[in-house]
């Protein structure tokens, strides 16, 4: 899952890009509200994390661009502690949440979690399909209550088809969301994660459809286009 956080104070931005990082997130960062409408508009993110107290470009005028021209993402947008109007505008302008600084990074990441899921359409705080069981709350996974290992990557690649299910997921997609975009992408990685899922969760709970990418297929699925 790939998250943009938007803060023009450099130490928290760094904050806030550590934390969702150990949490298992592909972020990216911007430090003024310019380099975050170019971003929003231009990268798919699974999430935004927004501050409205930007300098030139305000937070509140991102926001409304990136609404007026589809973006769709969910919004958290960061508000100056017992500042009411600050989060009414933001709510407004179409921001999905806030959280009032200073702030957790728990709360930060509860609230990021929460929105991601509803976005999914998906009330329970686990991801179940069939067998497997990913908590995004704690980073694990489970198959059949056994705990597997994965890095950092593969989690990345099973949380989003997770989080998909049952749609198909193309190839491109899958890449767009798994990795932050200053970091180095080669042709075949995709698939290298996804040979390795097989062999941890069993091989056949991702599928590959012909051409075009992959999809998780658990028991109750209907059948599809597979290799």
């Amino acid at each position: 899952m790939r998250v943009l956080v938007v803060e023009d104070e450099a130490a928290l931005r760094g904050q806030l890009a550590d934390g969702l990082t150990r949490a298992g997130y592909a972020v990216d960062s911007a430090p003024d509200g310019r380099c975050a409408d170019f971003l929003g508009h231009t990268e798919d993110y699974d999430a935004i994390v927004l501050d409205l107290g930007l300098p030139g470009v305000d937070g509140l005028t991102v926001l409304r661009a990136w609404r007026d021209a589809g973006v769709s993402a969910p919004v958290l947008v960061l508000t100056a502690r017992g500042s009411w109007s600050e989060k009414v505008q933001g709510i407004d302008a179409g921001a999905d949440d806030y959280v009032a600084k200073p702030f957790s990074m728990e709360e930060v990441l509860a609230r990021l979690r929460a929105l991601i899921r509803r976005s999914a359409g998906r009330a329970h705080p686990q991801l179940r399909c069939g067998d497997i069981v990913l908590d995004p709350r704690n980073a694990t996974v489970a198959v059949k209550g056994r705990a597997v290992t994965l890095t950092n990557h593969e989690f990345r690649v099973l949380s989003y088809l997770m989080h998909q299910h049952p749609r198909m997921v193309t190839r491109g997609e899958l890449t767009d969301h798994i990795y932050a975009q200053n970091a180095e992408r080669e042709s075949n990685t995709v698939e290298v994660f996804v040979a390795r899922l097989r062999r941890k969760l069993g091989p056949s709970f991702i599928k590959t459809v012909r051409g075009l990418g992959y999809r998780i297929e658990a028991d109750g699925d209907a059948p599809g286009d597979r290799e």
